[in-house]
């Protein structure tokens, strides 16, 4: 327990922070982490500790948190064009070549880009794309939108509407018009007896039923991630999207890939839509597209979407909708160094090489009886506890399992996320075998830990 004088840096984060998405027992009891510094994939608090990040930051330090080449795109955009917008026909040269790179790696032949600030942003600017290009085609109507349970989207109130989790009851969220199916996590969410083809086949049918329960005509778009994030890294049942792409095609209803987490890398390939052998009509992306250097997103629109906009833009002469700082010169400046280094200077490369030692490793930890199922692709996976392995059953929620291991990781020098029972890792792109192999052992002791005290 860390000392709460009213001098130490814990009591004064208390004392000046409102925390958002923290465990408030924790930092009670614990007191914050105060950060100062890092290197590579390590951070450093006020007191000198030094802490491996197996969850880059927020998924989005993929190159580490000293980066020269990151640093010196940075520095030397500040220095020539510190800062602008992208309205009024004016917009920066970095946010053009920005624009131009986002298409051209992209699975698109053609498109346009739409910068925003954050996926939040960017979300909720997409819904308002649908909104407004469904009223500019004559069906005002269509205005729902169509996620799933355990999606997370974002925490303005239009994306916190599609985000599919619970707490968000809290604002008096969802708004109404935001339709949430079943998670496509099998393991989870199948019948007993119901094998996996069996199980994707019934969430394609609970697809078209809802299109036919509420009307085709009245729905905007679909969004999805190719995996489920935040919602404990929930990998798509066999060919969950391959089933659910060629309905809503015939029912006229556009697929937005929220690639948010998965875009750039995560997953092995530049775009988890790839991985899972999809081709989206739009794409939502943050995070790795600056690699955490700064914030930033974007709406690459596919060449339906594009036209169909820009038409609609034309016929009142704008699109009504933008942000301040969206298109900001340094943060395309920074962004397009992050392609080039994820994609040309061999991350991409190592998370596709480690990703054989990554999945071995969870197995490994998987093989405790308290570890009901790991999960995962590329470099993001999740291991979910249970009390009872043989019938999937969790803890009780009042022992706040995944927070004790999270912090039990804690006190190893380890910095790991607590997501309902699981325990999430997404790792930099830069880590090491020597260092992947310090991450599970660090685990390792915080399970065995835990475990014991609860089990």
């Amino acid at each position: 327990m860390n000392d709460q004088s009213p001098k130490t840096w814990e009591a004064r984060a208390d004392a000046a922070t409102f925390y958002g998405f923290t465990d408030l027992p924790t930092v009670k009891a614990r007191g914050a982490v105060v950060l100062t510094h890092g290197k590579g994939p390590y951070i450093y608090d006020v007191h000198g500790r030094e802490y491996l990040d197996a969850n880059s930051g927020l998924w989005n330090m993929v190159a580490g948190f000293d980066h020269p080449g990151l640093i010196a795109a940075a520095q030397e955009q500040y220095a020539r064009f510190p800062g602008y917008h992208a309205f009024f026909g004016r917009i920066s040269d970095q946010a053009v070549m920005l624009a131009e790179t986002l298409v051209e790696v992209s699975p698109f032949e053609t498109g346009k880009v739409f910068f925003t600030n954050s996926g939040s942003e960017a979300n909720d600017t997409m819904v308002k794309m649908l909104w407004f290009l469904w009223a500019s085609e004559g069906q005002p109507q269509r205005r729902k939108i169509l996620t799933r349970w355990n999606a997370y989207h974002g925490v303005t109130a239009v994306s916190a509407s599609m985000t599919g989790k619970p707490y968000n009851s809290v604002f008096g969220l969802p708004l109404p018009g935001f339709i949430h199916l079943t998670c496509p996590h099998y393991w989870r969410e199948g019948r007993e007896g119901e094998s996996e083809e069996q199980f994707t086949q019934r969430m394609a049918q609970e697809l078209e039923d809802t299109i036919a329960r509420e009307g085709a005509d009245t729905i905007a778009g679909f969004f999805a991630e190719p995996v489920q994030g935040a919602g404990g890294v929930i990998v798509p049942s066999q060919g969950y999207f391959q089933a659910v792409a060629p309905i809503l095609k015939r029912h006229g209803i556009p697929l937005i890939a929220d690639e948010v987490i998965c875009g750039f890398g995560r997953t092995g390939n530049t775009w988890g839509c790839e991985t899972f052998g999809f081709v989206p009509d739009a794409i939502i992306s943050s995070k790795n597209l600056t690699a955490g250097f700064f914030p930033m997103g974007a709406v690459i629109l596919g060449p339906e979407l594009s036209d169909r906009l820009q038409r609609a833009s034309e016929a009142i002469e704008e699109f009504p909708h933008g942000f301040t700082a969206s298109g900001h010169p340094v943060g395309c400046a920074i962004a397009l160094k992050a392609i080039d280094v994820v994609m040309n200077d061999g991350l991409a490369e190592n998370v596709r090489r480690l990703t054989p030692r990554f999945q071995a490793g969870l197995a490994k930890l998987a093989e405790h009886p308290h570890i009901g199922e790991w999960r995962g692709v590329g470099f993001m996976a999740a291991l979910e506890a249970v009390a009872d392995k043989a019938t999937k059953r969790p803890f009780d929620s009042k022992l706040s399992v995944s927070e004790r291991i999270a912090n039990a990781s804690t006190d190893e020098g380890l910095i790991c996320r607590p997501l309902g029972q699981s325990i999430v890792l997404a790792p930099p792109f830069i880590l090491t075998e020597a260092q992947m192999d310090e991450m599970f052992a660090k685990l390792g002791r915080a399970l065995d830990r835990v475990f014991a005290e609860v089990a």
